[in-house]
């Protein structure tokens, strides 16, 4: 074949090369050609026919040379290109234009297909007419791959971006224009894609924001750091306001250059207020803590003066029956006080059973006691029915109490004068059934599940004025659920009373106990040691408030105890001087100088090595058993302090200085 570069016109002075430099010349070009086999480099006669074939096109191709040569190069496309003429095209082409590129499938001698990116070039002579044409084809097939795998990708990116509609995303370019906008975008903020791609993203902030320039100080800042996540108020395009999350991205090119920013917008508003709400239920237990607290501290000295009075003879009926109101209005303002702290603890999760092994007779047995002086006051009778062998179940004896205890405060609080209350106890499949019926003013239809919520009161029926706090019965459903069990009501009606059922599991596992109750200490049986009578003692009263600390000193001195009486910490020190108690028992609440560092002070006095000391305090939480336990007082005592704890107490201390 004539080299094209070898020719020269008539006239141009030039001779032309001898056959023999053409040969040699030739020859060079296969011998440059012929080792590639990264590319497939062929030529082709004017008519498309082939001419001769590097290593490359047979590795590509899959034909050797002898197979090929001759044939013409329309083969290697597929029947759809050969029917719409490709190959011709591709030849005209290049013949008009001198160079024609393409790329698509090729097919292999095997029949297989490979993607080919085709160079095809024409060669003239020097007269310019077409000699020929020179191809170059490459499989590309690998990298064709790899792009639809991108495409692809960034497709089903895009689509997924597309189909989130719980997040904003979209983005902006470099100096804060929208370009692009989801799904989730148009429902959070309510804009259509036409309506904000091209608007500046500050549109979104609240105008106070704008003025401060915040949408600049935000580009500036992800363009610094990389990425920056806040949260703030956000508008809508109807212009209400959501509280947002917003992460903000730059968004580099493969030069480092900053071609935009990735914008992630979630909608936290209710989040915020859930987060809001918790910190006022916290503020509010905080709160029902302090408030139980200052009310326990004016009760301590009430109680302590009824205790004292009842050591005295009354000088009449009247006087005596005064003195009975007193006390059971003071249990009862305690027990709505425990009852606060009980929701507290309820609503945030932190109550815990102390289960173990119990007899639910004895339980029904002790809230009857509890609840008798209700029900005496008002000549109410309580009638008992249950079976005469013990139902032994696990629960919590004190929790189980208070839950029969409550139930038979509100038939009393609801029945008239001399009533009937029956307390109906029962195996049932499974399970044990207690129902507590009175004959009182009954529920109104369609209230029977309304009563259990929290502060739940049926105001519009006629009753007692003192309807208390309406948290008793969610406090009952609460603590019966914890024991696995539940809680119902029911009622024929207005004026014919209530039946409240209980059921709960006979088997269930029991969890491993509690810490003892405070007041369980270095001896058993501390009611018993108080039953049989405590010896004179020598007792310290620590107290800022004067009532509590002088009504305590009266009740103790009545019981002919030795008293000393401080109302702070110094004036204890000087107590003590000559004088070691056998007993201290001393308020934690103390302005100054606490209780706790009172402690610290008086057990680094010798002659108070075998004092014991109690705690006295308006909280009771399990938090505060466990500080005043850990800073070393041996008892805590809840305000307003039943007088027999105190009685036990020095027994525990009498039982000491015995030894």
């Amino acid at each position: 074949m004539t080299d094209p570069r070898t020719m020269t016109t008539p006239d141009s002075g030039i001779a032309a090369p001898n056959t023999a430099a053409e040969g040699h010349s030739e020859r060079r070009f296969e011998a440059l050609v012929e080792p590639i086999e990264d590319y497939a480099i062929f030529l082709l006669d004017p008519h498309g026919h082939i001419v001769s074939w590097n290593r490359g096109a047979a590795r590509i191709k899959g034909y050797q040379a002898h197979e090929i040569i001759g044939q013409h190069f329309s083969r290697f496309y597929t029947n759809e290109a050969n029917g719409r003429r490709w190959p011709d095209h591709e030849l005209e082409q290049a013949a008009l234009h001198g160079r024609f590129n393409d790329e698509g499938w090729r097919v292999r001698k095997d029949g297989s297909m490979f993607w080919a990116n085709v160079v095809i070039t024409a060669l003239r002579e020097r007269d310019g007419s077409l000699s020929g044409f020179a191809k170059i084809t490459r499989d590309l097939t690998a990298e064709r791959r790899q792009v639809e795998a991108l495409r692809l990708s960034e497709e089903r990116f895009r689509l997924l971006v597309e189909s989130v509609s719980d997040y904003a995303i979209f983005m902006l370019d470099p100096r804060g224009y929208v370009v692009s906008w989801n799904s989730g975008a148009t429902n959070l903020k309510g804009y259509r894609p036409a309506e904000i791609v091209g608007q500046h993203f500050s549109v979104f902030y609240p105008p106070d924001d704008v003025a401060a320039g915040l949408p600049e100080r935000e580009l500036r800042r992800a363009a610094d750091l990389g990425r920056v996540v806040s949260e703030g108020w956000r508008l809508r395009k109807d212009g209400s306001m959501f509280w947002a999350n917003v992460t903000l991205t730059a968004v580099h090119d493969g030069h480092g250059r900053l071609t935009g920013f990735a914008k992630v917008t979630r909608d936290m508003t209710e989040r915020r207020r859930t987060d809001e709400l918790e910190h006022s239920s916290e503020q509010m237990k905080q709160f029902l803590a302090m408030l139980a607290h200052e009310l326990r501290n004016p009760l301590a000295p009430v109680r302590n003066a009824v205790a004292t009075m009842r050591l005295m003879d009354a000088p009449n009926p009247e006087i005596e029956r005064a003195r009975e109101m007193i006390d059971r209005q003071i249990a009862h303002l305690t027990r709505l006080v425990d009852d606060l702290l009980d929701v507290g603890r309820i609503t945030s999760g932190k109550i815990e059973l102390r289960e173990a092994p119990l007899d639910l007779c004895e339980v029904v047995a002790h809230a009857i006691d509890a609840a008798q002086p209700f029900t005496s006051a008002r000549g109410q009778h309580v009638c008992v029915q249950m079976p005469d062998s013990p139902l032994v179940m696990t629960g919590d004896h004190t929790r189980l109490v208070q839950v029969l205890q409550n139930l038979l405060h509100n038939a009393s609080k609801f029945s008239p004068d001399g009533g009937r209350i029956v307390v109906n106890v029962r195996r049932a499949a499974r399970a044990v059934q207690v129902q507590v019926r009175d004959e009182g003013r009954g529920l109104r239809p369609g209230t029977c599940e309304a009563i259990f919520g929290l502060f739940s009161q049926d105001r519009s029926m006629p009753g007692p004025m003192d309807n208390g706090l309406g948290i008793g019965l969610m406090l009952c459903r609460s603590l019966v659920e914890l024991h696995g069990g539940t809680i119902s009501a029911a009622s024929d009606g207005p004026g014919k009373g209530s039946t409240f059922t209980i059921r709960l599991p006979f088997a269930r596992e029991a969890t491993p106990p509690a810490p003892p109750e405070p007041l369980a200490m270095e001896s058993a049986g501390l009611a018993a040691l108080a039953d049989a009578g405590v010896p004179p003692l020598r007792v310290l009263v620590v107290d800022d408030n004067r009532d509590s600390a002088d009504s305590l000193a009266m009740l103790l001195e009545l019981k002919g105890h030795d008293v000393r009486v401080a109302y702070n910490a110094a004036q204890a020190r000087d107590e003590v001087h000559g004088f070691a108690p056998d007993a201290a028992f001393i308020d934690i609440a103390m302005p100054e100088i606490d209780g706790y560092a009172t402690l610290r002070a008086l057990r680094a006095l010798p002659t108070l090595s075998h004092t014991l000391f109690a705690a006295m305090t308006g909280f009771g939480q399990a938090a505060d058993v466990a500080l005043t336990r850990d800073a070393g007082f041996e008892m805590h005592l809840v305000k307003p302090v039943d007088a027999t704890l105190f009685d036990e107490v020095l027994a525990v201390a009498a039982a000491r200085r015995k030894r």
